[in-house]
């Protein structure tokens, strides 16, 4: 469903956040259909990985590492802390992992993608000319990458059912809000109709 205003091009870069397995049912911020829109970002990753960058999520050794409401976050979820969890959990999901190399990872603390430099060099260092987003969640990590590109001036398309939530009410406000307030500097469609609009 939806349409896009025009094709995708070569520079047009598939940017996957946060799909880890922290976010799926084995891990402590479980996302409970992760694994249900994971195989149509698998689909994307695929079509060209050379062209795909994966955002992590990466949590700090202690609380006491984070400054501000920060601190006090992972003081709430200090099972999520490194000392205690499970590396493996910060790792991508197995079928995406694979991908990379060709696919780039790039690392992040806080909820944007575009917070922290990494991200913002590579994708001026690639000229990419649009972002099409996947990943979790709809409503945290997603929203703020993704007016993070808005800020910066991306083109962004929002495949709409390749991002997830833990909360299904959440999901389902912010693709509302996605394709009314932000219609203009979002487009939104489903992974058939970004496939089909990008090309070999």
């Amino acid at each position: 469903m939806g349409e896009l205003r025009h094709p995708l091009t070569a520079r047009s870069v598939h940017l996957c956040v946060d799909m880890q397995r922290i976010f799926s049912n084995e891990g402590p911020w479980a996302t409970p259909w992760m694994e249900r829109v994971l195989p149509r970002i698998e689909r994307l990753a695929e079509r060209f990985p050379e062209r795909t960058v994966f955002t992590r999520f990466i949590t700090p050794e202690n609380p006491a590492d984070m400054h501000g409401m920060w601190r006090l976050y992972y003081e709430r979820w200090p099972q999520t802390t490194q000392r205690v969890l499970d590396p493996k959990m910060l790792h991508l999901m197995p079928t995406l992992a694979r991908l990379a190399p060709p696919a780039q990872v790039v690392d992040k603390s806080v909820y944007s993608g575009f917070a922290q430099g990494a991200l913002p060099a590579l994708l001026r260092a690639r000229g990419a000319d649009a972002l099409i987003v996947t990943g979790a969640e709809t409503d945290v990590c997603v929203l703020a990458t993704v007016m993070g590109a808005i800020d910066h001036g991306y083109r962004v398309v929002l495949a709409t059912d390749a991002v997830c939530s833990s909360s299904d009410a959440c999901h389902d406000a912010l693709l509302t809000v996605y394709r009314n307030r932000f219609a203009v500097q979002i487009e939104t469609a489903d992974v058939e109709t970004v496939l089909s609009a990008w090309p070999t």
